[in-house]
């Protein structure tokens, strides 16, 4: 009965949600895909990036069922996008590399989203009537901006960890040419020596070839941190309008998740106003 039950949800879940469903069966069949060329190839390390990915395709589903909450489509097919672009685009094809600006877009968009998500498990809260306290709109978006930038800040304390202890370059490097620190103080006080115009970097003898100084990865964190704050912050204000005028956002709408019971009950005066 409960397997009967499950696969007519199931049924109703796809026809209700057809471009969601396209979406996730293409995007699988690709990492599937990826995942047969990388074993032919032997290269293991990508085996587990598609593996990790196909996982992580199940996350808003998890989600869902753990939470017992409805994730709009909208969020979760930029979700599973945002998955394939990180893991496959990415780290497999290259395209951190190859594409300008391909990892600050992403970093941009796991601001807004996580924002978006920390901002409607608040909400939730603030509406369930087992709580007795209100949060103003200004103090939700508030705590969504910091939801969000303490997990760009946990992914790069990963990123940072992975580059130390397995000798990867996740925190991409960059190149400048102008360095300031008090390590290069000649008499060693707390005042920093200023070196301007680098054009050559020179280690254990090797010159390294680059037209500059090679910044190990602080920039790259930087970067993406500050891209994240710019897709938090959006989020947001768009989240703090959004319950100010108390669900009169469509836009906001399709990225903030509410109760299960809620959506079935729009759908049951939908089906009785037909």
């Amino acid at each position: 009965m409960k397997k009967y039950t499950f696969m007519q949800r199931a049924k109703t879940d796809i026809k209700n949600h057809k471009v969601k469903f396209c979406v996730y069966l293409i995007l699988r069949i690709l990492v599937i895909a990826s995942l047969v060329m990388a074993a032919i190839r032997k290269e293991y390390e990508n085996v587990f990036v598609c593996v990790l990915s196909l996982l992580l395709f199940f996350a808003p589903t998890f989600i869902e069922k753990t939470l017992k909450i409805d994730l709009p489509s909208t969020f979760e097919i930029i979700v599973l996008l945002f998955i394939f672009s990180a893991e496959i685009l990415g780290e497999i094809h290259n395209y951190y590399m190859i594409v300008p600006y391909w990892d600050t877009v992403l970093h941009a968009l796991n601001g807004f989203l996580f924002a978006a998500f920390g901002f409607s498990l608040l909400d939730i809260i603030n509406r369930n009537p087992r709580f007795k306290f209100q949060l103003s709109p200004f103090y939700l978006a508030v705590v969504a901006f910091c939801f969000s930038m303490t997990i760009g800040v946990l992914w790069e304390f990963i990123e940072f960890g992975c580059d130390m202890l397995l000798g990867t370059d996740t925190q991409k490097d960059f190149i400048i040419n102008t360095i300031s620190s008090v390590k290069l103080n000649p008499d060693g006080l707390n005042v920093p020596t200023v070196i301007n115009n680098i054009t050559q970097t020179t280690v254990n003898g090797r010159d390294l070839g680059i037209n500059g100084y090679l910044d190990i990865g602080l920039m790259d964190t930087m970067k993406d941190l500050l891209v994240n704050f710019v897709g938090a912050v959006i989020f947001s204000i768009i989240g703090f309008f959004y319950i100010k005028n108390r669900g009169k956002g469509e836009f906001a709408k399709q990225f903030i998740p509410v109760i299960e019971e809620d959506t079935q009950n729009i759908e049951k005066q939908k089906n009785s106003e037909q």
